[in-house]
């Protein structure tokens, strides 16, 4: 089969997005050529990969499926190739693709990543914002090198470097009178109605918390965006659970809107850096990884979350440990 690994790109993100053109919109490249590379695959293997659906996109056979699975393997390899000859250069490569969860890009990772291009030079920046089941996709694919996220939900990747625990806290607007409390339980919040973060996987963990209880909050109002969580609490659509905090130079929340820390014990989920290389990390990647927890250190327990005095200790994670 005279595929290029270009090609194989092309095939994989027609299979993650279902869509040709979208797969065209995020490669920036020509539909035609999508096409001819998925004509060629098919012609190679003698089976359809994709069911061409008018007006819906396209659905991935089972032999597709098949040849997905193995074309993302041969992408991870490559990337893994390409970076190793870097580190075997003793180079940091010249763009950094990595992918954050959405709320990341704007709390803290460009001062986060300010800090590692001071250490390591001036490179170019290529950040993707995205859910925690589009990071993983993109991770295994090769089209980031570096993810930051949460452990949380279903989680298909070996290997992951633990930075700190971020427990929960309540969002509440200046005005209701939990504010003036110095920490909240979670039966009291329920009786209020939520503004819930909905992306796939945080919505089903932050609803998940309320599950010790006889009955969820009622949910008021949905939406992606942290800023936008923020600003209908602000507004008083009711309260709101989050995890991470702004941090540095990110927008400091308004005075219509205050943090409390959740007193009932809740396990807290653990911020991670995921990669695909394993034990065989090449330079760039530990820098970074070492870099990443020097800045979370820095910042400490009472910069990156809303917590009590007495369970701050316990949230940063040892560098030896993950």
């Amino acid at each position: 089969m005279n595929l290029t690994i270009r090609q194989l790109r092309y095939v994989c993100e027609v299979a993650r997005l279902g869509s040709v053109l979208a797969a065209s919109r995020s490669l920036y490249i020509s539909q035609s050529s999508i096409l001819a590379a998925i004509t060629l695959a098919e012609a190679g293997m003698g089976a359809r990969i994709f069911d061409r659906r008018p007006a819906r996109g396209v659905s991935i056979t089972p032999a597709g499926q098949r040849f997905v699975a193995a074309a993302r393997i041969m992408l991870a390899a490559e990337t893994e190739f390409n970076r190793s000859i870097g580190d075997l250069n003793g180079r940091v490569p010249k763009v950094l693709r990595i992918g954050c969860f959405e709320p990341f890009g704007a709390l803290f990772m460009p001062e986060m990543l300010r800090s590692y291009l001071d250490n390591v030079g001036d490179v170019e920046i290529d950040l993707v914002e995205a859910d925690q089941v589009q990071l993983q996709e993109r991770l295994v694919a090769g089209q980031i090198d570096l993810a930051i996220l949460y452990d949380i939900g279903p989680f298909g990747i070996d290997s992951v470097t633990r930075i700190c625990k971020v427990p929960a806290h309540a969002v509440l607007n200046a005005d209701d009178p939990l504010a003036a409390r110095d920490g909240i339980w979670l039966a009291e919040l329920a009786a209020r109605p939520l503004v819930l973060l909905d992306l796939p996987h945080t919505a089903t963990y932050l609803l998940t918390l309320f599950d010790v209880l006889a009955k969820r909050p009622e949910v008021r109002f949905r939406t992606r965006s942290y800023e936008t969580v923020r600003s209908a609490v602000a507004s008083g659509f009711g309260m709101a659970v989050l995890n991470m905090r702004p941090i540095g130079r990110a927008t400091a929340d308004g005075e219509e809107i205050v943090r409390r820390p959740i007193l009932d014990e809740l396990p807290p989920p653990t911020l991670i850096v995921a990669d695909m290389y394993g034990s065989a990390k090449p330079l760039f990647v530990r820098v970074f990884i070492d870099m990443f927890h020097r800045f979370f250190s820095a910042v400490g327990p009472s910069g990156f979350s809303v917590t009590t005095p007495e369970r701050e200790p316990f949230l940063l994670v040892a560098r030896d440990d993950g």
